[in-house]
């Protein structure tokens, strides 16, 4: 009889010491889920942090720089030209000021030049802002317009090149807004009685160069576009005239 009690108290000792394992697994099972979960929560809330720090910093800049670009534009800028005044603009010649207006753009007052040209007929609104940098000049002086018809004189340069690539260089300088090389273009497609005919559109050329220094001509001279016409047709025929003589002499 002692021994079954033995045995039973040893099958009671066994037995109090089975629960005990499973209460320590249970709790390292609990333990293990507690931590990822943990560590997700953290994660997902560093990088919603960060999503919205950067979304941030972007909507601060943004407004700054149109702040900028409506300062520079609401700078008044000094005008060089007042009404009256006549001035060349490259691609459609000598125009007259006839206005200043003020305009109200995407909520800003911009400033414009009303520019009347009686030869084609037309009114164009230059910003003030933009003269410059469009190519703008005023007419050239009487002193100017002196030394530049004496390139009228001088012996034209007659380039042996395709007339398509003549054509086009002669089209550049006729719309640059430079005086010396319009009048290098009148010179160089001139042709007097003596000399061979020029194809249409040699001529074409040529009457549109000579029209629009005529019309600086007439402005600088205070006299009309026919006279000033006159004036340098009999510049460039009395050149011509001196150096086919001088070739026959050679």
């Amino acid at each position: 009889m002692a021994k079954k009690k033995q045995v039973n108290s040893k099958k009671s000792k066994g037995s109090k010491n089975t629960p005990s394992k499973a209460k320590s697994k249970k709790i390292v099972a609990k333990k293990k889920p507690v931590k990822k979960a943990a560590s997700k929560k953290t994660t997902a809330k560093k990088t919603a942090v960060k999503k919205t720090t950067t979304k941030k910093t972007v909507a601060k800049k943004a407004p700054v720089k149109k702040a900028d670009t409506k300062k520079l534009a609401q700078k008044k800028v000094k005008l060089q030209y007042s009404v009256g005044d006549f001035i060349v603009y490259p691609s459609h010649g000598v125009g007259e000021i006839t206005a200043i207006q003020t305009f109200e753009i995407a909520e800003e007052n911009l400033e414009m030049y009303n520019v009347i040209f009686d030869k084609e007929k037309m009114t164009i609104k230059i910003p003030t802002i933009k003269a410059k940098e469009i190519g703008i000049r005023k007419v050239s002086s009487r002193n100017e317009m002196k030394k530049t018809l004496e390139i009228l004189k001088s012996k034209a340069k007659i380039r042996r090149t395709m007339w398509s690539r003549r054509a086009q260089e002669y089209e550049a300088k006729i719309n640059s807004g430079i005086l010396t090389e319009l009048t290098e273009v009148v010179r160089d497609l001139f042709r007097n009685s003596n000399q061979p005919e020029q194809s249409y559109s040699e001529r074409q050329l040529y009457e549109s160069a000579r029209d629009r220094l005529a019309r600086e001509v007439a402005v600088v001279e205070k006299t009309d576009d026919i006279k000033a016409v006159e004036k340098i047709e009999i510049i460039l025929n009395d050149a011509t005239r001196k150096t086919s003589s001088e070739n026959s002499i050679i």
